[in-house]
Parts: C-alpha cells; structure tokens; sequence
C-alpha cells in the first residue's frame, strides 16, 4: 500500500471516535509470526495472510460481525439498565426528600409559629456551608456531597418538638423555668426518633447521621454553656455549629408572641456579639460576609411581616 500502510490505517481508525469500535481484519501478504502480533497489538480483531482461502475469509469475517452485534446489544442493554437504575435513584431521591420535608412540617404544625422556618434555616445552612468550603478548617469536610447531605437533614432539626406537651409548646407567653426544662428535651427527643429509625435500615444513610447531629446538638454553644451536653468548641459537630446560627438568626427576625422580630441589623450585631460564645468564630465570619444573602433568603420566604428590614 503506497503512502499509508494498513497498520497507519489501522492506526487512525483506532483513533476516530466515529470507527474506533468498528472490528478492523488485516488481510496482508506478511505472514511472519512478529507481523501477526504487530498487527494484533494494534488493535485487529484478525489477521489472515495470503493466499486466502474465500471461505475461510467468510467463515472469520462473519464471526466477527456477529461478535460485533452481540457487543452492541449488549451495550445497549447496559445503556438500558443505566437509564433505568438512574430513573430509580431519581424517584428514590425525591421519595427522601419529599418524606424528609413531610416529617419537618409534622413538626411545624405543632409549632404554628414557625411558618417557612425549616425553608430559611435550610437556605442559611447550605449557604453557610458553601462560604466555607474552601476555609481551611472545614474544606476536608464541606465537600458538595456533604453539603448537599447537610441542607437535606437540615429540615429535621426540630422533629423532637412532636414530643414536647401542647401545653408547653403551644404556651402563648415564655415558659416558667420548669417548663423550659422539659422544652429543652426536645433536642434528644429528636435524636432517639432518628437513631430508633436508623436501626430499622440495613445499612445506615449519611443524611440521617447528619440530621442527628443536628437534631441532637443545634443548641450547643461554642462556649460549653448549651444544651444538652454542653459540648464546647469543635467537639460541636460542624454541621450542628452551622445550624446554631441560621436557627438563632431565624428566631430573632421573627415575631413571636413573647416578643417582637428584631430588624435584620439588631439581629446581625447580636449574632456578632455572640462569637466566641455561642457561635464558632469562623461561622460568624462567613455569616457577616454574606449577611446581604442571608437577608435575600429571610425575605424569600417569610411568614407576612415577620421579618423585617433592618
């Protein structure tokens, strides 16, 4: 062959994305054992030298378009399976999130209150999240997959309030000391209800665990002086330090019937008085920086005139 040889040739198709998968025979006149491996090496599907025999070049081209044929419908039902598999985990997908949202306003219609506060907390969290993904401190744990996990549990924060007496939660006024005892146990009742179903599974989902730590440790503070541990620092876990804050940030903004909503400003000088104390420093920061995001998020979703502008 002048200018390109078949092994070019076979060469370039091999290269091609549109004949790459195309079985290629060498028909070639080189019958020497060291051509035959080149050529195979390259990528022949077969290497027949000459004098052919025609029903011998039939018989072993045929075999290859069959193999061909067997190679494509079985990629095709790889494919099939695939679209199929990624159907389910989508329904699946949207199975939990649509259960994990149904079981967080099980809780907020006790808490009448409460309005879109599981929608606001959960914008404040993945935003919190995401401004400190690249901090030194937390970038090996706010990967995306995190994330996404953590704004997913977050709805589930206060599902221990369903175990609360309606006398207590429903009170319109503040609650006696003894009454706020039993208010506080709702951070642990939330944590039982989630770990009794974690020991129906198999095998155990991450958001539940996050969601856990959320329910279980949303009141620490990053002084120790919280509930219900008193956990102190970074033995806070990371996911419940970042909801401490959006849920303070929410209950100062909203009116209840004890107190009025602060302006958003009141509620920003609060927050960052609290650092060193109640919040994590680090979260404070990125809660500052992005205070204009967190005020979009408040207005997005408030309950009427409860928030307010500061």
């Amino acid at each position: 062959m002048p200018g390109m040889d078949g092994y070019e040739v076979l060469r370039q198709l091999r290269q091609s994305p549109i004949s790459s998968r195309i079985p290629v025979v060498l028909l070639t006149a080189l019958a020497d054992p060291q051509s035959e491996e080149f050529g195979l090496s390259l990528g022949a599907a077969d290497y027949i030298t000459k004098p052919i025999k025609p029903v011998v070049v039939q018989a072993r081209v045929r075999t290859q378009l069959e193999a061909k044929q067997a190679r494509d419908g079985l990629q095709n039902q790889n494919a099939a399976l695939e679209a199929e598999v990624a159907r389910r985990m989508a329904e699946n997908d949207l199975i939990q999130q649509v259960s994990i949202r149904a079981l967080a306003h099980l809780a907020e219609i006790r808490d009448p209150e409460t309005g879109n506060h599981i929608l606001r907390t959960q914008g404040y969290v993945r935003l919190l999240a995401s401004a400190l993904a690249d901090h030194p401190r937390f970038a090996d744990t706010l990967t995306p997959g995190y994330i996404d996990l953590l704004s997913r549990s977050a709805p589930l924060h206060d599902i221990g309030k369903v175990g609360i007496p309606d006398h207590i939660l429903l009170k319109p006024g503040k609650l006696t000391p003894e009454e706020w005892q039993i208010m506080r146990t709702h951070a642990k009742l939330g944590s039982d209800a989630i770990e009794e179903a974690e020991q129906d599974m198999e095998q155990p989902l991450a958001f539940l665990t996050l969601a856990k730590e959320i329910a279980h440790w949303h009141h620490e503070k990053w002084d120790g002086s919280g509930y219900p541990d008193g956990l102190q620092g970074d033995a806070i876990p990371l996911s419940a330090r970042l909801m401490a804050l959006a849920d303070v940030f929410d209950a100062l903004i909203c009116a209840r019937v004890y107190k009025p909503a602060m302006s958003y400003d009141e509620a920003r000088a609060l927050i960052l008085s609290g650092s060193g104390h109640h919040f994590d420093p680090d979260v404070v920061t990125a809660f500052d920086r992005h205070f204009d995001a967190f005020v979009t998020i408040a207005e997005r979703y408030q309950d009427g005139s409860e928030a307010v502008d500061g």
